[in-house]
């Protein structure tokens, strides 16, 4: 009987540090290599680079002449430059730097999930994975971690535990014992004989059929992250759900019907080959753009390409993170104005947001947060009433917790003044209670109000996909979306008035950013000097509207 190798997957955007799923009243443990003993050689062998893919995923068209290639869709994505993202490199130094007696257990379960190659061959040799040894051009696994979450990781995956706790956290399995005329790569189509052969010839895996590839479960062993949180000392004091989108799409209506892919892996809407040479076209073919939220640090990899050692060209990376726009603001949420009033001196506006995605939204890593940017001007243009304003440097005008990190905002139902902004947002508490942005150090969320999606119930949500804070009372709160009145006092100020709401987002929130500028290591330093390089472009619009009040 063949021994599967189990090992992690890559995340879509940055993650820190991951642990296998386990029951939540257990010690987490690291991903098991249960196939050891294999010579480097042999270990590195268990994958090969997606430049050897390109050649003939590469130069594909469509029936109608468009460019399906999956290899240049591939290279300009979160996935491709996952090792290099200057964030997941400054995040982890920054937790090495907080828990020094935790940092090789810190290092190898990072490079878990944004380095999967070179951390499944260091572990198949017998040798802890590393984030930054691995990424040094000396290092022998180098070629596999620069490739990030690459072509035959993915395509090697099998279904064997599926959906199963212990598929998480990068709990997928892979047959690394099969013999090696045999190793299959699998895809969603039935493999034609012939390119069969030119696959083996190349690379040394034989094409195969796998439906798995197409379900959620395939996405959620790499997109459910439960984080092993430690005191100083970098004892293991606890278990957190860092992010689970998976179970939050399970708690949906989108469940069972709208898949991972579906979504996030656009339909190629007419007839594709699936490789350059000799492949006729096939119906339901998917792009490998994997488009999803994280605009900012698409385009961060392309200003800073040189020294992030980016292979994708350019103009690529350009369109992917344009692309990211578009899906964001016709994908993502709808903001409408429900209704204005105005007595005497006082307008009301009701405003009302729906998310139309099938997880949370913003889902996955905590950095993310959506919120309400409202606007009331007076007949003469003039700015009655501001709250949400972004500033050049990233942070929310008004927010608490920008401008004081140990505070944060609460969830609203009313909103009087300027200084008070709906932010739609998880905010983590650690073992003392203390706002923090530490993955390693978060015990708990002190606040998640992220807008849920349809059919989510909150009052029988699981604890790890639970609400917290004051929109769980919230009946305006719901899977439907929120709705939230604005009360402004527009004395002294003529009417008619004109209303602006605006539903912006941000990858990478601005006390996230900021909480590494004490930090003196050369990963920190660079992200903190590129953010504030780009401060201004770090938000999105993902719907607006606008309304009159006489």
């Amino acid at each position: 009987m063949r021994r599967p190798i189990v090992v992690a997957a890559a995340v879509w955007l940055a993650c820190v540090a991951v642990v296998a799923g386990r029951p939540p009243s257990k010690q987490a443990a690291h991903p098991v290599v249960e196939k050891r003993g294999l010579t480097a050689a042999a270990a590195a062998g268990l994958f090969v680079t997606s430049h050897e893919c390109m050649a003939c995923h590469n130069g594909m068209t469509s029936t109608s002449g468009d460019d399906v290639s999956i290899g240049v869709a591939w290279r300009a994505t979160m996935m491709a430059n996952s090792s290099r993202d200057p964030y997941w490199q400054a995040s982890v130094r920054r937790e090495t730097i907080d828990h020094p007696r935790a940092a090789a257990e810190i290092e190898e379960e990072c490079s878990t999930c944004h380095m999967p190659m070179s951390h499944t061959a260091a572990r198949a040799s017998g040798r802890s994975a590393q984030v930054f040894a691995h990424l040094s051009s000396t290092d022998p696994l180098s070629r596999l971690a620069r490739d990030g979450v690459s072509c035959t990781l993915c395509h090697q995956i099998t279904p064997g535990n599926f959906g199963t706790a212990a598929s998480f956290t990068g709990g997928f399995t892979i047959d690394a014992a099969a013999p090696a005329e045999t190793r299959p790569l699998f895809g969603p189509f039935t493999p034609d004989p012939a390119l069969q052969k030119v696959m083996h010839s190349v690379t040394g895996f034989r094409q195969t059929e796998g439906a798995h590839v197409r379900q959620s479960e395939l996405c959620a062993t790499c997109h459910t992250l439960y984080t092993t949180a430690r005191d100083r000392s970098g004892a293991a004091i606890g278990r957190f759900p860092e992010q689970v989108p998976f179970q939050e799409w399970q708690h949906s209506s989108y469940a069972g019907s709208t898949s991972c892919q579906a979504c996030h892996m656009p339909a190629i809407a007419e007839p594709a080959p699936v490789a350059s040479v000799l492949a006729a076209p096939r119906e339901g073919g998917r792009r490998h753009s994997f488009v999803g939220g994280n605009f900012f640090v698409l385009a961060m990899l392309n200003r800073f390409r040189e020294a992030l050692g980016v292979e994708a060209p350019a103009d690529e990376l350009a369109r992917a993170s344009a692309a990211t726009l578009t899906h964001l603001e016709q994908s993502a949420a709808r903001l409408t104005i429900e209704r204005t009033t105005r007595a005497g001196a006082q307008v009301t506006v009701d405003v009302s947001v729906s998310n139309l995605s099938g997880h949370k939204l913003p889902t996955a890593y905590p950095s993310r947060r959506a919120w309400i940017r409202l606007i009331v001007r007076d007949a003469a243009g003039r700015i009655v009433f501001s709250s949400g304003a972004p500033q050049p440097s990233g942070a929310i005008e008004g927010n608490a917790n920008d401008e004081r990190p140990a505070a944060f905002e609460p969830h609203y139902r009313e909103i009087r003044r300027g200084d008070e902004v709906q932010i739609y947002e998880s905010i983590l508490a650690d073992a003392s209670g203390a706002v923090t942005t530490s993955l390693i150090s978060a015990l708990r969320y002190a606040k998640d109000n992220r807008l849920l999606p349809k059919g989510f119930d909150k009052g029988t949500a699981h604890a790890d996909i639970a609400v917290h804070g004051d929109a769980r009372e919230d009946t305006d709160f719901t899977a439907e979306g929120d709705r939230i009145r604005y009360v402004v006092d527009a004395s002294g100020a003529a009417a008619p008035f004109t209303v602006e709401a605006t539903l912006l987002f941000q990858p990478i929130g601005f006390r996230w950013a900021d909480n590494l500028r004490p930090y003196k290591a050369d990963e920190p330093a660079r992200f903190v000097k590129y953010f504030d390089a780009m401060s201004a472009e770090t938000a999105a619009i993902l719907s607006r509207a606008t309304a009159s009040v006489r």
